[in-house]
């Protein structure tokens, strides 16, 4: 299959599928409804994700009968079921947190067992599990306002296509496209939300191929931590903080610097753009230092100090949040 013939299919799945989840989700009243822990304001639908899922499927079947002899396809295949399958049901009712949590790690240790199967190294197998895990929830928690979950996907995806060779690349542009298939629907106004399947499935992927590009070998693909910078800074330091407060950090909450940022401004897109902008500069440092083949001392100085910058940039939304709600205390 040609490259533009593989782009337009997945394209016409993520548009399609997201039309017909929508429709599915309005009649059967699938919605998620505004409150204190939400920043929408409109009865939304959910689940619009499954259009992204149906589209990796579809994408792994074939690179599956292309490439029969790669064992990691059909471990990837079985987590993201897994992932997909129950934020799914998440979707139609609630779950305990700890249930999704328990097959989520299911999922990440199919994706271990991948990485062992190939390599037989362990710290590379735990280093999988743990990317699984971090990913799928990360991307689970930063889902709440419109286009930033997709957006961010659709912009790691492009940088681990550029990165990775074989099926992974051809994985990672059918999730750039489905992706750019459903986020019309999500952006600027969203008519259908990703929902649990959606947002798991996205976070999920990405950890996979991010992982399974690094194991290729094809270049250093650790270095795609840096455009994962904006989740897993906000993600991390959130949680981190949480916790050190006593907080139940599985609950929802809009303490992330994005909501804070959304609901001091009062508009989702600004916020959406900001945190893409943030990740396209960091894909331009990345292939920055790829391309001027600095040494790894250098690489690591580099990535440190952007994820030192995205942690105070952290600390001043949330600090100017925590300003504005104290003024409307006053």
């Amino acid at each position: 299959m040609t490259l533009p013939a593989w782009l337009l299919l997945h394209f016409g799945i993520g548009v399609s599928a997201t039309w017909l989840a929508r429709r599915y989700a309005l009649r059967r009243q699938l919605l998620d409804h505004p409150g204190e822990r939400r920043s929408h304001a409109v009865p939304t639908p959910r689940g619009g994700g499954i259009s992204i899922v149906a589209a990796l499927l579809a994408a792994v079947a074939w690179s599956w009968w292309q490439f029969p002899s790669n064992t990691w396809i059909p471990f990837f295949a079985t987590g993201l079921v897994l992932v997909a399958g129950i934020g799914l049901v998440d979707d139609h009712r609630p779950l305990s947190p700890w249930f999704r949590l328990a097959v989520h790690a299911l999922a990440s240790g199919c994706l271990a067992a991948a990485s062992w199967t190939e390599l037989r190294d362990p710290a590379f197998a735990l280093l999988a599990f743990a990317a699984a895990m971090v990913l799928t929830n990360a991307w689970n928690f930063m889902d709440g306002i419109d286009g930033i979950a997709a957006s961010q996907a659709l912009l790691v995806a492009l940088a681990i296509a550029m990165l990775a060779a074989g099926p992974v690349r051809w994985l990672a542009l059918a999730l750039a496209a489905a992706v750019a298939g459903f986020l019309p629907f999500n952006a600027p106004k969203a008519s259908v939300f990703l929902g649990d399947v959606g947002s798991g499935a996205l976070g999920f992927t990405v950890a996979a191929l991010a992982v399974r590009a690094n194991g290729s070998q094809q270049s250093p693909a650790w270095l795609l931590a840096l455009p994962l910078s904006a989740f897993l800074v906000d993600t991390g330091l959130t949680l981190l903080g949480r916790v050190v407060r006593g907080e139940p950090w599985w609950r929802a909450h809009v303490l992330h610097a994005y909501q804070r940022w959304v609901r001091r401004c009062g508009r989702h897109m600004p916020v959406t753009l900001a945190y893409a902008g943030w990740t396209m500069a960091s894909m331009a440092l990345l292939f920055a230092l790829l391309h001027w083949k600095f040494e790894v001392p250098t690489i690591f100085v580099a990535c440190a100090a952007w994820y030192m910058t995205g942690a105070l940039a952290w600390w001043m939304l949330q600090r100017k949040g925590t300003d504005a709600a104290m003024e409307n205390l006053e």
